[in-house]
């Protein structure tokens, strides 16, 4: 039995026409009626007769008829599979990532996905949240992982990973070491690390502003391995999000009064739609034990 011989019978069986059949098949009449003698051959019995002009099925084709459409569909759905996979393996992935997200625990779940679908290529792109979103826009990436800061969703097509608190990171020995919370009254007049590309930075200082909160920055840097370096080098605090600090060295507490946190979510473009791979990607991320 030959897939094509399956296709020729359902082909007949739905136009109950072997000229018609064969056109639909791309194949010729005769090619086609012998496939299917030869089919009947094999199993022992007719699968269609005529009635004058008319072609029926035969009640032994009744009978056959609805296995050979579950191999029929069967054999899609393994085309399909087959497809998928070659698409997985040709189609690389460009995730962009916000530039102030820890790449400690990224790292795990991208590493995960690499192990389930090895042929996958991953190109990641750091930037802003504002960048991020124009290449987003623009097609020039296919999923975003940040903290959208306004609701999104009337924009996006929000995926919510994971909430992670503010802390506030300070050297070995530092006076604030002894509390197991830092209250952001505490810090008035504390010497200040400023991260510059923190995505909640005008918030933070909004909120000093209003507790009458007064931040004196020794050091500003728009990269995270500068400021945890100076924090550590004993130039002054800073607050960070926790799943961020990479330094082992560092200290770190708790903010409260006020608390803050920020939610991580994976982003893409309504309408637009998913790739086999990133397709793939998003199933995981929605499924992976993030921290939290």
């Amino acid at each position: 039995m030959e897939m094509s011989q399956i296709r020729y019978v359902l082909a007949v069986a739905k136009t109950l026409n072997f000229t018609k059949a064969a056109s639909d098949c791309n194949v010729s009449q005769p090619a086609l009626t012998k496939a299917i003698k030869n089919l009947e051959t094999e199993l022992g019995a007719a699968l269609f007769h005529r009635e004058g002009k008319r072609i029926l099925l035969s009640d032994f084709g009744r009978t056959m008829l609805p296995h050979l459409q579950h191999i029929s569909d069967e054999a899609q759905v393994a085309r399909t599979l087959a497809d998928n996979f070659r698409l997985l393996n040709q189609v690389p992935i460009r995730i962009g990532i916000m530039s102030t997200i820890g790449h400690v625990r990224l790292s795990r779940f991208l590493a995960k996905f690499q192990q389930d679908f090895e042929g996958v290529k991953v190109a990641v792109t750091e930037a802003s949240v504002s960048d991020l979103k124009t290449a987003l826009d623009d097609g020039e990436l296919d999923i975003a992982i940040l903290n959208a800061l306004e609701d999104p969703d009337d924009n996006y097509r929000v995926h919510h990973l994971y909430d992670e608190r503010y802390v506030v990171i300070i050297p070995p020995g530092h006076r604030l070491g002894t509390m197991d919370t830092i209250r952001l009254s505490d810090l008035s007049k504390e010497p200040y690390v400023d991260r510059l590309a923190c995505e909640m930075r005008e918030m933070v200082a909004d909120v000093c502003k209003d507790m009458k909160v007064e931040l004196y920055a020794r050091f500003r840097s728009e990269r995270e391995d500068w400021v945890q370096a100076m924090v550590l080098a004993r130039i002054g605090f800073a607050f960070m999000p926790e799943y961020s600090v990479t330094l082992p060295e560092l200290i770190q507490r708790p903010l409260v009064e006020p608390s803050l946190s920020r939610t991580i979510s994976l982003i893409s473009v309504p309408g637009r739609p998913y790739s086999p791979a990133v397709s793939a990607m998003v199933r995981q991320a929605q499924n992976f034990a993030w921290p939290g």
